[in-house]
């Protein structure tokens, strides 16, 4: 019998996170101040995080400790299985072997909960009383709503309209857990009554729905503000991911030769491959790195590396980023963790400086590749994971087309269990493909008043 699942034990929990910034050649260049255009302190942050996480915001140590208690939430599901997916490559024919690491165990049902965990944890340490957030197709919202309750503290989600309609049962978890969900934008803030009146029937994105956030947030002491992607500490959460996959690997037999992630703001390619780029980084490893991203959200493969707001209205600090513009709407796809303008500070350096590549992907290819997975592998993957697996997909022909070898591992960031309506409108052939025009793309960064990154 050919081993499928490589298991680890709770001992092999991280006991810390990996901050990548401390390895990084050339650091993500500082936030600038929305106004004055300088740079800014933590003491900027202040009225949105609270201290400790703010702290590892702009922390350069390596490694920075979990807490006990955040462990021991982790256990909950950690550490998560990886697999062989030896179905999918007999489907493919492929000489490539392929490997994921599968995060929708999670009681949230993504890798969204290893952040969730300790941000609302962190909050419960200050004293915050109610944390407000964003969130695109449902798995961060649902996840900082877990672990609100897990730490008696208010959560309000602000969910990107179209969303909003399409997963209903989302909704409904994050009701369970006892949170408050509105659909973005909204009439609840003065962001959202401003885009209502431009437009009555907007779909949404997560740009607008975080300004909505962070405005309830900054009125009020007893409010903090969450955020399930793009910020440094996120990313570094998430490094649990990577951590355990490189333990995982050795039992498998090797490092992988390429390591793919989907990509929205960067939470969950950051998680599984920044432990891999140190690697590459401190012993001389040659893994490549892949970020998926959907044609009509480019932002890697076709947006500019400049400072850009991470809200759609200009509320937040200017980030160096790859970006596509603060107020650029994405066209309503399934995958409405990816439609987000921009990429972390991060992630941005990274590709800036070729340690990692990035692709788009069309819809039509997106779900072949995700109904492809469910009838080998069984697991019926979210439309934001479907994108890493039409990577792969492409990985593991181009190994069959030129006969070599190859170890490809890929993060499944999620189940697709509340995205039923989008594989309704696939076999009903109403999915489409999306890709912006250059005019499209110039349009949108012809706006912006922001500096480019020197």
């Amino acid at each position: 019998m050919q081993q499928r699942k490589f298991i680890l034990s709770e001992k092999d929990i991280p006991t810390h996170w990996y901050n990548i910034v401390a390895d990084m050649d050339e650091k993500p260049r500082p936030p600038l101040h929305p106004g004055t255009g300088e740079p800014i302190g933590p003491e900027m942050l202040e009225p949105l995080f609270p201290e400790e996480l703010i702290r590892q915001e702009v922390s350069q140590e390596k490694w920075i400790p979990i807490p006990d208690e955040v462990r021991d939430m982790y256990s909950i599901w950690r550490p998560t299985p990886l697999f062989r997916a030896h179905n999918l490559e007999k489907a493919l024919d492929t000489p490539a072997k392929i490997y994921y690491k599968y995060e929708g165990v999670s009681p949230a049902g993504s890798h969204k909960p290893n952040t969730a965990i300790p941000q609302a944890y962190y909050n419960k340490q200050a004293g915050v009383k109610r944390i407000t957030t964003e969130t695109g197709a449902g798995q961060w919202g649902s996840a900082l709503s877990f672990a609100c309750q897990l730490f008696d503290i208010d959560c309000e989600v602000y969910m990107v309209r179209i969303s909003f309609d399409h997963k209903p049962y989302r909704k409904t978890m994050m009701n369970t857990w006892g949170a408050k969900v509105f659909p973005s934008p909204s009439n609840n803030t003065e962001a959202g009554r401003n885009i209502l009146a431009e437009d009555p029937d907007s779909p949404g994105s997560l740009g607008i729905a975080i300004s909505e956030a962070v405005e309830q947030a900054a009125k009020d002491p007893h409010t903090k503000y969450a955020l399930g992607s793009v910020l440094n500490h996120v990313l570094t959460h998430q490094t649990i991911i990577g951590q355990e996959a490189i333990k995982q690997m050795e039992m498998a037999g090797g490092m992988p030769d390429v390591v793919i992630a989907p990509f929205g703001g960067g939470s969950n390619f950051a998680g599984l491959t920044f432990p891999f780029l140190r690697l590459n980084m401190e012993e001389g490893h040659q893994i490549r790195f892949v970020a998926s991203e959907p044609a009509s959200c480019p932002k890697l493969t076709r947006g500019q590396f400049r400072y850009d707001f991470g809200d759609a209205v200009g509320m937040t600090p200017l980030i160096p980023m790859y970006t596509l513009g603060h107020d650029f709407v994405p066209a309503p796809i399934h995958a409405g963790g990816l439609r987000y303008h921009g990429a972390g500070a991060i992630v941005s350096q990274l590709l800036h400086n070729d340690l990692i590549e990035a692709e788009a992907l069309m819809n039509k290819e997106v779900f072949e590749a995700g109904v492809l997975f469910a009838r080998t592998e069984g697991i019926i993957p979210a439309p934001e994971a479907s994108h890493g697996i039409a990577s792969v997909i492409r990985e593991a022909n181009k190994a069959k087309e030129e006969g070599q070898t190859k170890s490809i591992l890929f993060n499944l960031c999620g189940h697709g269990n509340f995205d039923m309506k989008a594989f309704e409108d696939y076999f009903a052939g109403k999915i489409e493909d999306h890709e912006l025009t250059q005019s499209e793309i110039d349009a949108s960064l012809d706006k912006l008043a922001t500096p480019m990154v020197e």
